[in-house]
Formats: C-alpha cells, structure tokens, sequence
C-alpha cells in the first residue's frame, strides 16, 4: 500500500544540485556552532532552513542527552523538519557533533526559492516527508505520553497525533522506559502525563496545548484578514487549499479534529485512481497538505467556526470557539459529515475506552487477539472490518439492513464475505453497553431476539450528520442540515450557497456524492468559481 515518503536512508544523501547551494549562499548567511552547541531544541519555532557547509550536526535524545539516531547531517545535507513548510515548530532537539560550519537562510526567503526553483523545492519536500515517515514509523520524537492505558485525557492527545501525523512515544506506566522519562522531567513516575522536551510537561493535557507547543494552533492578529478561509481539512477543504494557494490567493484552512476529516478515519482506500495497490485516507490527504503548504496555504488547528458573520463591505468575519477572529474576501465550507452518535445509555462514558469512531493503527491496538465489533453498512464500516480483522481475533459487522448491494462497493462486500475472520451480522444493532472504566460487552438485538457479546472495542460508522450548525442564518440549508448550492440555493454556480462569497464543497453540500474522488474535484473546482467571485 502506498505511504507517505521514499525511505530516508535512500533519499538523506541526496544532494542539492550546485545552483541550488550556490541560490542558498546567496540567501542566508554562515553561522558557525561550536561542539556540543545546540542548534536547536524541541518547541523552538522553525525560522530558518540550515545547510550543512561543514561539521556534523546530531539528532539528540531530550531526556537522555544522548545521540537519538545513528545517522548524522553532514556537508552538503540540511536541517529541516516538515514544519519548516507550515511555520511550525521543531520536534527534536539538534545539537553540532563537532565543531560545524552551516548557512542558514530565513524561512520566508527560502520559500521564496523554493517557488521559483521546483527542481530544489523536490528534493527538500520529498527528504521532509521521508524524514516525517521515519518519526511516524520508529516513534522518533520529544512528544511523550506516559500512561495512555490509564488516562482519558492523554488518550485524546495520542489520537490527535495519530490522526494528525505527529510523531509521539507512549510508555505504559510502571516501565523503565516511563521511569526514566518521568525521572528526568523531575515528574511522579506513577501519573500519566504528557511531555514534550525535557522541560515542558502539559498541565491538564489537552489537543489544543500539544498543537500549540507544535505550532499547529495559530494566534491571528485583531481581524487579520485573508483572500479565502477554507473551513474543514478533509479531502475537499485540503484540495481547495492546494489550488487556492496555486493561483496565488491567501489561504487559510482551518479545522477542528484531524487533517483528513471522515476520510482520515479510513484504513486503505483502493478505488482512488492512482493507487492501484491503496492507500490510507489520511496518507492520501497529507500528501494533500504538504502540497498546499508548499504553495503558501496556511493550516491551523484544532479550531473550530463558531460564527460567521458578513460584513457591510461585503467581507466575512469567523470567530472561532477560542474568541480570535479573522477576515475573509470569500468563504469555502468543507466541514463534511460526522458520525451520528447512537442514542444509547452510557455510549458517551465508553468513548476513548472502547467506543471508537476511526479504525486506525491507534485505535486497533485495543482491540488486539480480541473481538471487535463494527456498525454500519457503508465503505468506511467496510474498510474498518478488513483493517482490524488484521489484529483482532475475530471482527463481528452489525448491518441494519438485509445486505450491502446499495451501500458498499461490491469489490469491499466480496471481500468481507471471504475472509474467515469477519462475520456479518444483517438486521443488527446495538442496543446496550456495559462495563466500569472501559468497555467490557454489548448486548445486540438480531430479528427480535437479545444477546450480549464480549469486547473491548466497538467502532460506530453509522450515517452521516453535516457540521453546518454554525451557517444558520446565513446559508440555505436542506432539511437535514446539508448545504444548499447552484440552483436549489438560487446561486450563481454550481458550489456557490444561497450567500454571495459563500461557497460548500464535499460531503457537507446537499446532494454530493459521498466519495473522495468526488470531494477533491468538487473542492479543486471550486476555486475557479471563487476567483472569478473576487474578480467582479
């Protein structure tokens, strides 16, 4: 299946080409650190991109003060992380081996470059996002979780790094690992927490710290104002910030959970065009992101809309839910659909416990030589069921009605019906959940009858609820709640709302197709119409 990123130790001796080094001397001036100096540290914001003249630069444990990689930056190579694209921060602390001589060009300059030099821009995006998938795939980072297993809050922090491709360790309480940790942030080794460095340890841990300590969550000046605020990250919000940032309009994409939305949430997609052998959701929209950060599109998060207003001069103001604001020439709504949370007593205790809406590698690990239980008859259920069958001892699909011929493609249906370690359960639900802390069963009802099942995970991937709330008043909305546009809305093309400026795209739009092939032309498209908007 396709991942992101070529492997590291084939693309890190790559070299920039002469005229590539030659426009980095011009840009940036030399800077010389003496033996054991830091470069950097975990948390520092990423403001200059740094290549390696002469020296040796080391990538360092922040609780250990040792050498974290075996690997080193020598000449002809530079320090960077894939924040240098977004304005973020760094992850690792880096330290000078030996005495070394680099040349550091600030960000803004260096993109600069970049934009007008592709051939360099490749190379350094291709080593960022090999360098990225290392992290992701051997834990390398000063992001640690200490006793995920125990506390709620610190589960919610490993799942927004994990949908959100942020690296980040987890040690289990009572290791050495978590005692060493624990030990060297001078913190009790017997609570959970959340570090990030050796001397930042998050109070009250929550999504929105970490990606402020990541430079993930943005401070916007009074009203700040942009050509077009793209509204949710998922496959549509994220194409729409990749063509925006291409025709030169000021973007800026927020979203309020996970880069990928719904789509994130699934485990292999195998009938996107262009990946005949598959790839995750949220694989598929990180490529998406990195693409449009490297056209100057901004991302921030975890924020959420909380209203929108239009302006007398025509312009848009949303304030989000923590009070900062910002202007907008034009709007593009992408916030896509949730899943609908069953009306069951007790669900809400069990969510993060056993009661899971995404059936990624994170969730999958509490469902292991388990049973696991899926709900719902469409793609992502479908999907959910092949991914976990992987690791669970047996997958049980609770299906409403008496097949899956009209709500999931045949190739996922055949499949599902194949494999010996998913069964499928038609004219099911859940009725009841039990347990203390965490999820111990659920009772079933089947054709009348009741019956209750052991398990520690169930994944709830039924129907679709839009996030469009936050629009009434300005928008039409359908009597479900989705988007109105083109003519049901009166608008003057086919992505546009019932207000001017106003623009829905993906799933969030009434009458879409529900797909992501789909979502990216819808939110690749719409950006013409918006430009010739703010055009008139």
């Amino acid at each position: 299946m396709e991942t992101i990123g070529r492997d590291l130790r084939e693309m890190q001796r790559v070299p920039l080409h002469p005229e590539h080094v030659a426009a980095i001397r011009a840009a940036g001036a030399e800077r010389h650190y003496a033996a054991r100096a830091y470069l950097v540290q975990p948390g520092d914001p990423v403001e200059s991109f740094v290549y390696v003249e002469d020296g040796e630069i080391e990538v360092v444990n922040s609780f250990t003060g040792e050498r974290h990689l075996p690997s080193t930056l020598g000449p002809t190579q530079f320090m960077a992380e894939i924040s240098f694209l977004s304005g973020g921060s760094w992850s690792m602390a880096m330290r000078a081996a030996r005495d070394t001589r680099v040349v550091e060009v600030p960000r803004a300059r260096m993109l600069e470059l970049m934009a007008h030099v592709p051939e360099m821009s490749d190379i350094i995006i291709t080593v960022l996002a090999a360098r990225r998938r290392r992290q992701l795939e051997s834990h390398d980072s000063s992001l640690v979780l200490l006793g995920e297993e125990l506390d709620r809050g610190v589960r919610r922090v490993a799942e927004f790094a994990a949908r959100n491709r942020i690296p980040y360790t987890s040690h289990a309480l009572g290791t050495s690992e978590a005692a060493t940790v624990a030990t060297s942030c001078a913190v009790d080794a017997d609570r959970p927490a959340v570090i990030f460095g050796r001397d930042r340890v998050v109070a009250d841990p929550t999504p929105e710290k970490v990606a402020k300590l990541l430079g993930l969550s943005r401070e916007f000046v009074d009203d700040e104002a942009v050509d077009v605020l793209v509204v949710g990250a998922g496959p549509a919000g994220t194409a729409a910030g990749v063509y925006a940032g291409a025709e030169g309009l000021g973007a800026l994409v927020v979203e309020d959970t996970a880069i990928g939305g719904q789509a994130g949430t699934s485990s292999r997609i195998e009938n996107y065009m262009g990946f005949p052998t598959g790839i995750s959701g949220a694989d598929l929209v990180w490529r998406g992101e990195v693409q449009a950060m490297k056209f100057g599109t901004r991302f921030a998060m975890p924020l959420r809309v909380a209203a929108l207003d239009r302006l007398d001069d025509g312009q848009f103001c949303a304030t989000f839910d923590n009070g900062q604001r910002v202007r907008a020439r034009a709007v593009v709504v992408a916030t896509g659909v949730q899943y609908r949370r069953l009306p069951i007593e007790r669900l809400g205790d069990f969510e993060g416990s056993g009661i899971y809406y995404a059936a990624t590698e994170n969730e999958a690990r509490f469902c292991r030589d388990a049973e696991a239980i899926v709900i719902g008859g469409g793609n992502s259920a479908g999907q959910a069921a092949m991914y976990l069958s992987r690791v669970a001892r047996h997958v049980r699909l609770l299906v409403r009605g008496r097949s899956l011929a009209t709500s999931m493609s045949n190739y996922l249906t055949s499949r599902l019906e194949a494999d010996p370690a998913i069964s499928i359960d038609y004219g099911a639900e859940l009725v009841a959940v039990h347990g203390d802390d965490a999820l111990e069963a659920v009772t079933i009802r089947q054709d009348g009858a009741e019956r209750t099942v052991d398990t520690c995970a169930t994944f709830v991937m039924v129907g679709a609820a839009p996030n469009t709330g936050w629009l009434e008043g300005l928008v039409a909305l359908d009597d479900k709640g989705f988007v109105l546009t083109g003519r049901a809305a009166g608008g003057a093309s086919s992505y546009a709302t019932s207000c001017p400026g106003v623009y829905a795209v993906g799933d969030v739009r009434a009458g879409s197709v529900k797909r992501v092939a789909s979502s990216v032309g819808e939110g690749s498209v719409v950006i013409s119409q918006l430009w010739s908007y703010l055009n008139e």
